[in-house]
C-alpha cells in the first residue's frame, strides 16, 4: 500500500487481517480516521491508516488496553517506556500462574486436605521479609545456643533455602513443602536433637578441627556394601563395621567399645529419619543444587549392621 491509493473499510480489513467490525469500530473511537469519504458517504483510508492499524493489532496482542494505545499511535506515550512497564506486569503474572500451578501439583501428588492447602498457599505467598525470618526462626529453634563450632556454622549455611528472585513451578512447590515441614514440632526436635548430640560428641573429643558430616561419612562407608549387597549381618560386613565405629570414636575422642556402638547405633538410628531425607531434597531443589540419591539405604545398613553385633 502506497501513493495515494484510498481504501475502503472492507479493503483495509482485508489488508491488516481485522473484521469490517473491528476496523469500523477503531475508526469511530478515533484510533484512525477516514481521510476523506465518498460521494454516498463511505469511508476512504490511506496507507497510514493501515500500518496505524496493523501496529494497534500488535499492541492488542501484546494485551495494552486501547487507551493507553491510542496514546502510543499519538506519540503521547513512549512505546519502549509502555513496553517495559507491561512486560514487568507480565513476569508478575507469570510469577502467580506458576505460583497456582506448583501448589495445584502439590495438592494432586500429595492428596492434601483444603487446610493444608489453605496453609501452602499462606507459605508460598509470603514475601522475602517474611521468607527470611521463617528460614531464621527454624535454624536458630535446630542450632542455637549450640556453640561456634565451624562445623555448625557450615551445616546452617547448608541447611538455608535460598529461593531465587523468578522460581520456577518446582522449587516454589519445594519452598512452600519446606515451609511446612520446617513448622513441624516433632521435625524441629528430630532435627535438635541430632544437632544437640553432635555437639556433645564434639565437645568430648575436646573440639578437634573440622570433620565430615556423620551422614556423609557414614554413606561413604556403608554405600559400596549396600551395592555389594553384603549382607549387614554376616561376617563380610566385620570389616565395614569396624571403619564405621572407627571414624565415630575418632570423632567423640572416645575408645571403640561396646558403649560407643550403642551410641553410634543412637546416631544411626536418630538421623535416618525419612523427613531428613525429604529435607535435604526440597532444599536441593529450591537452591538449585543437584539432587543426589538419599543416604536412607546406608543408613539402615549401617544401623543393621551394628545392632547384628551389640545383641548377646
Amino acid at each position: 500500500m502506497n501513493g495515494d491509493t484510498l481504501y475502503s473499510i472492507g479493503e483495509l480489513a482485508r489488508r491488516t487481517g481485522l473484521t469490517v467490525k473491528t476496523v469500523r469500530f477503531y475508526s469511530d473511537t478515533g484510533i484512525v480516521t477516514p481521510t476523506d469519504r465518498t460521494p454516498a458517504g463511505y469511508r476512504r483510508y490511506t496507507a497510514e491508516a493501515a500500518a496505524r492499524l496493523e501496529l494497534v493489532r500488535t499492541l492488542r496482542e501484546l494485551g495494552l488496553d486501547l487507551p493507553t494505545i491510542r496514546r502510543i499511535v499519538d506519540r503521547e506515550l513512549s512505546l519502549p517506556e509502555v513496553a517495559a512497564a507491561h512486560a514487568e506486569a507480565v513476569a508478575a503474572r507469570l510469577r502467580v500462574l506458576r505460583l497456582r500451578h506448583a501448589l495445584l501439583t502439590a495438592v494432586a501428588e500429595r492428596g492434601l486436605t483444603p487446610e493444608e492447602t489453605d496453609l501452602m498457599h499462606q507459605l508460598a505467598r509470603l514475601s522475602e521479609d517474611e521468607r527470611r525470618r521463617l528460614v531464621d526462626e527454624f535454624l536458630d529453634a535446630v542450632l542455637g545456643g549450640l556453640g561456634t563450632d565451624p562445623v555448625l556454622a557450615g551445616a546452617r549455611r547448608s541447611m538455608t533455602p535460598e529461593l531465587p528472585d523468578d522460581p520456577g513451578a518446582e522449587q516454589t512447590r519445594a519452598w512452600a513443602e519446606w515451609a511446612e515441614l520446617s513448622r513441624d514440632p516433632d521435625f524441629r526436635a528430630a532435627v535438635r536433637q541430632t544437632a544437640e548430640d553432635f555437639a556433645a560428641d564434639r565437645a568430648r573429643a575436646g573440639a578437634p578441627g573440622p570433620r565430615r558430616d556423620f551422614v556423609a561419612a557414614v554413606r561413604d562407608l556403608a554405600a559400596p556394601a549396600v551395592a555389594a549387597g553384603v549382607d549387614p549381618a554376616s561376617s563380610a560386613a566385620d570389616p565395614v563395621v569396624a571403619a564405621l565405629a572407627a571414624d565415630y570414636a575418632r570423632g567423640c575422642g572416645r575408645p571403640d567399645d561396646t558403649g560407643l556402638r550403642r551410641r553410634l547405633l543412637l546416631r544411626l538410628e536418630s538421623v535416618n529419619d525419612p523427613r531428613r531425607e525429604r529435607h535435604l531434597r526440597l532444599l536441593a531443589v529450591i537452591n538449585g543444587w543437584p539432587v543426589q540419591e538419599g543416604p536412607a539405604p546406608a543408613l539402615t545398613w549401617a544401623a543393621e549392621a551394628v545392632r547384628t553385633r551389640l545383641q548377646p
